[in-house]
């Protein structure tokens, strides 16, 4: 078979280098998926020790995508290494002084390709990155303290910073040619600019230390800041997120989470109750004495109550007799209790009525003079 034909020329190229093109760019490309899977398992044997609970697809499912890209980077480069153009063009041309630079196109290509394979290879260590964090979070779901699931994601985000700011560093030295100590070094002398430029920032920085290290609250914990009742669910370099009652997302500032009054509401270990009773004005005092002992007997007898009770007859208002009733109640659950305190509250009406007296409700009493007879006329409010 004559072979020659292979070595016809078109615009600059032969037809072998054309087919040798062609094959290095579709074999890539429909190889890549499989390609990736092999290489992610490979990948996979070396973080086993960290992920025994956890399934190889987790670790493709991170994986399978930047590996794609670095694979089609790298096949896209050796497919048009097979040919011919002028890449010794000069594209781009600046005089400075007596100096004359110039860019050529093979300079270019091998500098966009080289910037694409530097960004794919940090993004496959990101997503590591993001794995070792999923196992480390997995594992922290099983643990009793809460520290943990704290620290987990702060030193994910601190690790990726890390690794995106070395990034960042390897691509203006192999790409823009850039002399990196003197990057560092200039970095240093305006570091003090950047410091009073980005004073918040820090301020927000040194808060979140300053909450891994004094530990006011954990992620789960409930707590009550600037006006806001919340769970705490993630704690990061900048901000703290907080899931409130009404079930909205709120993100606090560090800064602010740690300059005013916090209440962790999780660590008390009693909810207090507080409540005034309004009985009507006709109520003898013998009643008013035989109510306030019976709902102070039930609910001292509770199981889920301290012995610490207070019910008393507080005082005259405008419209009605007031006790205050003052119980405490050891269970801190919200569920649990609120349907505490609901059945006492059920309980305290049971009791008022029982004794023949009712509640009161604002209203006023106008009594009118008719010569010997008096009129009297109920409003209520």
């Amino acid at each position: 078979m004559d072979f020659s034909i292979l070595n016809q020329t078109f615009f600059g190229n032969s037809i072998k280098a054309y087919l040798l093109f062609g094959i290095i760019l579709l074999g890539g490309l429909l190889l890549k998926r499989l390609i990736s899977k092999y290489l992610g398992r490979l990948l996979f044997i070396f973080f086993q020790r960290f992920s025994k609970e956890i399934k190889v697809e987790k670790f493709l499912e991170l994986l399978l995508k930047p590996i794609e890209l670095l694979i089609t980077v790298v096949v896209l480069y050796a497919a048009l290494n097979q040919l011919n153009y002028p890449l010794h063009e000069v594209i781009f041309r600046r005089n400075i002084g007596k100096a004359s630079y110039a860019i050529r196109l093979i300079q270019l290509i091998d500098k966009v390709f080289l910037f694409l394979i530097i960004v794919s290879a940090f993004r496959i260590l990101l997503r590591m990155i993001d794995f070792v964090s999923h196992v480390y979070a997995y594992k922290a779901s099983f643990t009793e303290s809460k520290t943990d699931d704290q620290m987990v994601p702060f030193l994910k985000e601190l690790t990726k910073i890390i690794v995106i700011i070395i990034g960042v560093f390897v691509v203006l030295g192999a790409v823009f040619n850039m002399n990196i100590a003197a990057i560092i070094a200039g970095l240093g002398i305006g570091g003090i600019a950047i410091a009073l430029a980005a004073q918040d920032t820090l301020q927000n920085l040194l808060g979140s230390f300053t909450i891994f290290a004094d530990k006011p609250f954990v992620v789960g914990d409930f707590v009550h800041v600037l006006g806001y009742d919340a769970v705490v669910e993630k704690v990061g370099f900048r901000s703290t997120i907080v899931r409130t009652v009404d079930k909205t997302l709120v993100i606090i500032p560090n800064k602010k989470m740690i300059e005013g009054p916090l209440e962790n509401l999780t660590l008390r270990n009693l909810r207090r109750v507080k409540l005034s009773l309004g009985l009507l004005y006709g109520t003898p005092a013998p009643v008013l004495q035989k109510i306030t002992k019976e709902i102070k007997a039930y609910i001292n007898q509770r199981p889920e109550t301290n012995s610490d009770t207070h019910i008393h007859f507080d005082g005259f208002g405008d419209f009605a007799l007031y006790v205050q009733v003052l119980y405490y109640i050891e269970i801190v659950d919200y569920a649990i209790y609120m349907n505490i305190k609901e059945e006492i509250n059920f309980k305290i009406m049971e009791i008022v009525l029982a004794n023949g007296a009712d509640f009161a409700f604002p209203s006023n009493t106008v009594y009118h003079n008719f010569g010997n007879q008096t009129l009297q006329i109920k409003k209520d409010a």
